[in-house]
Order: structure tokens, then C-alpha cells, then sequence
């Protein structure tokens, strides 16, 4: 039978979100943890030969990092199986759709995804609101190859999904005026960007937010990342804030806080409320 090459080509292709642990870091760490026991067994070899002390602690603290590269090698594989959009536990899609269920956007409102990735939560966001905009944005850096502006335009026409747009840019400083939509939203973002106070990230992503919008933005929001979060929310309630909450998301996304702990996701919470 011949085949409709046109027909063939019409049909979406399915999405790909990719995977939040690349398979780079599994076979680096892996590779690492090889290297590192080889260099720790020929370093005690010639430590014991030589009865050198300092070759006997090089010799250790090899074989440490060899225990601890194979660790994280190990950690890596589970973290990939459990994030997988084609897997059983669908971990990430889990975690997308529960934002997305705290995103209510006007009709021909518009909201901001901020470091969107691989376009999953805006998508997902435009799917639910599908008379506003939604606009994923990221900065689509090297560290996160598997992501850019294309895959997310090749996700969305997959998903048959048009009311979204991508753009570059930079969390740290948005380059949209201030109250520009009418919801805000993020996901395991600002952890990821270092040295920058993560309290004052929050509250450049809530500058473009309108006056009654709303806002979701789900991370690890741990005391050591983030500071005093209880305290943040008061402030943001003395300026005016109609409603904030911290919603701990280690019991609702995930099967239990254990799992959430074990996924070195321990600290998960979505800020929510409205401006």
C-alpha cells in the first residue's frame, strides 16, 4: 500500500518535554565514579608499597568521591525513571498538572511562565484557560540543553495548543513593565539560580503581576534557599496582598514527603494567592 507522505506529515508529532535529569548526568557521574575508583585503588596500591601516609589519604578521599559519584549515579537513574513523561510513576506530569489546577486566568487575560523550559506548565496552563495568552519564558541556557524556544513551539503544535507564546529572557530581571498580567506562575525554577536572594527573585516575578492576579509559583522553598518564608508572606500581606499561602506540595504531588525527601525534592511548596 503506498503510503500519503502529506497525510504522514500532518499528523502532530507527540511532545517531548524531557526529562528534569538528562541523561548526561547519568553517564558522567557514572564515568566519574569509574575514574575515581581506578585512580583510589592504583593510589592505595602504591601507598601500602611505599608506606606513605599522604598517598594513603589520597588513596581515602578517592575512593570516597568514587562512592559518592556512584551514589549520585544511582540517585540519578531512580530521579530519571520517577520524572518520565512515558513512565509508570509520570512524576513530572504530576507535578505540572497540580500547578496548573491553581491557574485561573480571565478570558482574554494573560499570564507569564516564568523559566518555562521545555513549555510543559504553560502549555498545560493554556490548556486550561484556552481563551487567554499564556507566554513561557526562559533564558534557555547550555545547563539545560534538552530545552529552548523551539522544543517549546514543537510542544505546543503537538499538543494542538495556540494560544501561547515564547520568549527569552531573564528571571532575575523581567523585561515587562509592572502589573503586566493577570497571573504569574513558575516551577522549580529559582533554586537553580545562584546568588541571587531568592526572596527578592519573588519579588520581581510579583511586579508584573496585576493588582488582584494571581500567582503560583512552586519550588524549593527550604529555610536554607529561601529565608524566612513565614515572614515573606506577612510582608506581603502588610503591602496589601489579598491572599497568600505556603502549600506544602511533598504530600499532594508526590506519594508521600519520603518520596519528595529521597527525589531531593524535600522543601517542595507552592506560594499561592492573590496580589
Amino acid at each position: 500500500m503506498e503510503i500519503n507522505k502529506e497525510n504522514e506529515l500532518s499528523v502532530p508529532a507527540k511532545a517531548d518535554y524531557a526529562n528534569w535529569m538528562p541523561e548526561e548526568m547519568i553517564t558522567g557521574t557514572a564515568v566519574g565514579a569509574g575514574a575515581l575508583l581506578t585512580a583510589g585503588v592504583i593510589a592505595a596500591k602504591k601507598a601500602s608499597e611505599n608506606d606513605s601516609t599522604i598517598g594513603k589519604i589520597c588513596s581515602a578521599v578517592l575512593l570516597a568521591g568514587a562512592v559518592g559519584c556512584g551514589a549520585f549515579s544511582i540517585y540519578s537513574v531512580i530521579a530519571r525513571k520517577a520524572f518520565s513523561y512515558d513512565g509508570e510513576r509520570k512524576l513530572s506530569k504530576q507535578i505540572i498538572d497540580g500547578i496548573a489546577a491553581y491557574v485561573t486566568i480571565p478570558d482574554g487575560g494573560t499570564a507569564l511562565d516564568v523559566g518555562c523550559g521545555s513549555g510543559a506548565l504553560t502549555i498545560a496552563c493554556a490548556k486550561r484557560n484556552p481563551n487567554a495568552l499564556v507566554v513561557g519564558m526562559d533564558h534557555w541556557g547550555p545547563e539545560y540543553r534538552d530545552f529552548s524556544k523551539s522544543v517549546c513551539e514543537k510542544n505546543a503544535a503537538a499538543e494542538n495548543v495556540t494560544n501561547v507564546r515564547f520568549e527569552q529572557g531573564n528571571a532575575v530581571k523581567l523585561d515587562y513593565p509592572d502589573e503586566s498580567f493577570d497571573v504569574v506562575t513558575s516551577n522549580y525554577v529559582y533554586h537553580n539560580i545562584a546568588g541571587i536572594n531568592k526572596q527578592k527573585l519573588l519579588l520581581e516575578t510579583l511586579r508584573v503581576l496585576k493588582k488582584g492576579g494571581t500567582f503560583a509559583i512552586h519550588d524549593l522553598m527550604s529555610k536554607a534557599l529561601y529565608g524566612d518564608m513565614q515572614k515573606f508572606t506577612e510582608q506581603l500581606k502588610s503591602e496589601g496582598y489579598k491572599e497568600v499561602y505556603l502549600i506544602d506540595t511533598t504530600d499532594k504531588f508526590f506519594k508521600s514527603p519520603r518520596e519528595a525527601k529521597l527525589l531531593m525534592l524535600g522543601g517542595s511548596t507552592l506560594l499561592f494567592g492573590k496580589k
